[in-house]
């Protein structure tokens, strides 16, 4: 792909060489709890993969707070803390949660004196009443399904450094926003921002999320995939479900399994296909760094920006 070039391209193999000296603080129990829903994920991706990667980030963050230290001293102004950003992107059900979890984890083991806090930009998605006004429930996910203001405002007032600002929570359960619940984010020195949209430059704004972020990945795989892991995520959901009949997919966990599945398939021809090829796909070449993933969820590429 010819939009591959201006990237190094490193095997499984080469790219643990740029590992650490550091052992890996992370057991099976630790992985599971980190690891999102039916998401798969090993000890020797921990130690082969992310460990390279966090010594890569390490590296990032130690040459952003010296060029902030050199702004400031050069421009006389008061010395304070800007927050380092890590925006992870890619299509639904390809392991962004599982990979911004791991991160927030190792970076808090192996750089314990700083502050890594994570939040999902699905705390950004108008609630689904305001989706239903906008008759947008048939586009949650594409762009416009998005508070994008209110997700600018926020980042701003974190690059600021403001005490105690809000991001909303998204519940998965629910599959809306939970009414006055958020997460506090105060002066942190990381901050990992996990979504479809991080990459993303929606119309009529000047300002997006990428302009905030100082170090971004993308997670790939081929588009077949894709469509495999969230149809067989669908599946499990459906599973889960039937034990709580609060949550959204129950009304579609007792129906015929038959039913259910070729609506799933129907909902990602329609909605997530489309918008994993118009609005997040094209956004990969805007990555610092590309995670492929092969079949079975393993990390089989690693593609590095030359510049």
């Amino acid at each position: 792909m010819a939009e591959l070039d201006s990237y190094n391209r490193f095997t499984r193999t080469e790219w643990n060489q740029f590992g650490s000296e550091y052992s890996v603080p992370v057991t099976e129990d630790v992985l599971a709890k980190l690891k999102a829903f039916n998401d798969k994920i090993t000890l020797k991706d921990v130690d082969e993969i992310y460990i390279p990667l966090i010594n890569l980030l390490r590296l990032s963050f130690e040459k952003y707070q010296n060029w902030q230290k050199t702004k400031q001293d050069f421009t006389k102004v008061d010395k304070k803390k800007v927050p380092f950003i890590i925006g992870i992107s890619g299509s639904v059900a390809v392991g962004k949660s599982t990979t911004a979890r791991l991160l927030q984890y190792l970076l808090k083991n192996y750089m314990p004196n700083f502050k890594t806090n994570l939040i999902t930009t699905d705390g950004f998605l108008y609630p689904s009443k305001i989706l239903k006004e906008k008759n947008l429930m048939k586009k949650k996910g594409f762009p416009e399904s998005y508070d994008m203001q209110r997700l600018v405002d926020f980042l701003t007032d974190v690059k600021l450094g403001k005490d105690n600002v809000k991001a909303p929570i998204y519940s998965h359960e629910s599959y809306d926003i939970i009414p006055d619940e958020y997460i506090n984010i105060s002066n942190p020195d990381i901050l990992i921002i996990e979504g479809i949209n991080t990459l993303q430059i929606p119309k009529h704004t000047n300002i997006y999320v990428s302009d905030f972020t100082n170090f971004s990945i993308y997670i790939d795989a081929k588009t077949e995939i894709i469509e495999t892991w969230y149809l067989d995520r669908f599946k499990k959901l459906l599973q889960t479900a039937l034990k709580s009949p609060d949550n959204y997919y129950y009304k579609y966990a007792v129906e015929e399994p038959e039913k259910t599945y070729e609506m799933a398939k129907d909902v990602w021809h329609r909605i997530n296909l489309p918008n994993l090829n118009e609005n997040i796909l094209p956004t990969r070449s805007r990555a610092d760094l590309i995670m492929h993933k092969s079949f079975n969820h393993e990390i089989d590429e690693i593609y590095l920006k030359k510049y």
